[in-house]
């Protein structure tokens, strides 16, 4: 398999940083090449895609519970738009790590990102999304919120438009905004704004 170019950057984030992406990469190399991981992983990185999940996620809200499901909806894309703002027009616009390839392995290839590696916006958005539905939904719907956005962020590495760091970083980024978006939720909900 060709080696897929390295996307350009500035700014490389040290070498421990690069030792553990190095070591995460080559995990993750006998499953790429293999028809399940490679569907599984690239279909999650495309409705990663500005969220795309998580907004069919509010969607399905929506058919199924009518006004309630409208009004959490509603908070609930909203607070993606502000977790999406702050991520990728802001901390990676400091970073401005450049990616492993700059669309993907080849024969993984995803749409071409327009921001830079760090952190993975991907992952932030699934830990965003997973804290503010797992508060809005209750404890049990963990069991379906986790599994889907650990395959979303865990996505990016297997098609290399993401090195292993830029996810954990995203994933932590994500769930500490998650905390905050999820107290902006409550007082929404509890609001008359959007009754």
């Amino acid at each position: 398999m060709t080696p897929a170019r390295p996307a350009p950057g500035r700014y490389q984030l040290g070498p421990r940083l690069a030792s553990f992406d190095r070591a995460v990469d080559r995990a993750f190399e006998p499953l790429r090449g293999r028809p399940v991981p490679d569907a599984v992983f690239r279909a999650a990185s495309t409705l990663g895609d500005m969220s795309l999940v998580w907004h069919l996620v509010g969607v399905t809200r929506v058919i199924i519970e009518r006004r309630r499901g409208l009004r959490r909806s509603l908070v609930f894309a909203g607070l993606l738009g502000a977790e999406s703002l702050v991520v990728n027009q802001g901390l990676k616009r400091i970073f401005n790590r450049p990616r492993p390839t700059i669309a993907g392995e080849p024969g993984l290839e995803v749409r071409r990102p327009r921001t830079s590696s760090f952190p993975s916006g991907h992952a932030s958005s699934a830990a965003f999304a997973t804290v503010v539905l797992i508060d809005q939904e209750g404890q049990r719907s963990a069991l379906l919120w986790t599994p889907i956005a650990t395959v979303v962020a865990v996505s990016r590495i297997h098609v290399r438009v993401h090195h292993a760091s830029d996810v954990v970083a995203g994933a932590a980024v994500g769930a500490v905004l998650g905390v905050a978006g999820r107290a902006v939720s409550r007082s929404l909900l509890r609001s008359q704004l959007l009754a």
